[in-house]
């Protein structure tokens, strides 16, 4: 068996993979940037005004009216 010398992995080495692995995806995510952030916020916005909406609707239908007669 002959024996082979290993180089280093260096941080370079790590960061010329991570480039060619991941390849244009952060490039096209950074030109999209405004857009996914305009998404997120309108998505939040419509999942608040709806768990309100419900809340509201479940808060009537369980709300319970005591009357109190004197005798």
């Amino acid at each position: 068996m002959g024996s082979t010398v290993e180089q280093p992995v260096t941080r370079q080495d790590l960061e010329d993979e991570l480039r060619r692995t991941v390849g244009g995806a952060g490039e096209k995510v950074e030109a999209r940037r405004r857009g996914i952030v305009t998404v997120v916020v309108v998505g939040g916005a419509v999942a608040l005004l709806v768990a309100y909406l419900l809340g509201r609707r479940i808060g009537r239908v369980r709300s319970t009216v005591v009357e109190i007669r004197r005798i």
